[in-house]
């Protein structure tokens, strides 16, 4: 039996590693050395779609045999993207914005094989309401998450009672890698059953 194609996930988040991973089917990280475009007046989802493929891209041109998944996802409120906050400032500005508002989550996925000539792209957005917050309620939830890797300050799977009163839409796509588009997307190209 042929051993299974290679699949390489283009993105250095955990929390897509974990996601990934839960599809049960082996696959290697490789991050990407690129300049990711994140201004905030950015359109939304043309800025996701565009760091995805460039992550995928980047690792698929050095190794065009193999299957290459990128995603970048990004917090969107007020006609402003918010992502990864620079520091701990940025970071309280960022969730004292989001504060008793619903914002939308958008992630763009792109499968890339060089080889092949393959190049999928798809995006999907999610609505997220938050809670009202006042800077006790931002302390303690400094206290179970590391704002500063995640786009907007916050994760949905960490600490989500303190902050989060409800979503739409895909959870996985909040956590960063929405896994029913990623499934299809995946089995659509046999990687997996």
């Amino acid at each position: 039996m042929a051993p299974p194609d290679r699949l390489i996930l283009a993105s250095a988040s955990p929390r897509r590693r974990e996601l990934l991973a839960g599809l049960g089917r082996e696959f290697e990280v490789l991050v990407a050395d690129v300049t990711e475009h994140e201004h905030p007046a950015a359109e939304p989802r043309a800025m996701v779609a565009h760091n995805a493929a460039l992550k995928a891209d980047w690792v698929a041109a050095r190794h065009p045999d193999a299957w290459v998944l990128g995603a970048d996802t990004t917090v969107y409120l007020d006609q402003t993207v918010l992502n990864k906050p620079r520091d701990l400032a940025e970071a309280r500005a960022m969730l004292r914005q989001l504060s008793g508002r619903t914002h939308t989550v958008f992630t763009g996925v792109a499968l890339r094989r060089h080889r092949s000539g393959v190049a999928v792209d798809q995006g999907v957005a999610s609505q997220v309401t938050f809670r009202t917050l006042d800077d006790r309620v931002i302390d303690a939830y400094f206290l179970l998450v590391n704002p500063l890797d995640k786009a907007g300050a916050y994760g949905i799977q960490e600490g989500r009672d303190l902050i989060i009163a409800g979503w739409e839409g895909s959870f996985t796509n909040i956590m960063g890698l929405p896994m029913d588009e990623t499934k299809h997307i995946l089995t659509q190209w046999g990687l997996i059953g």
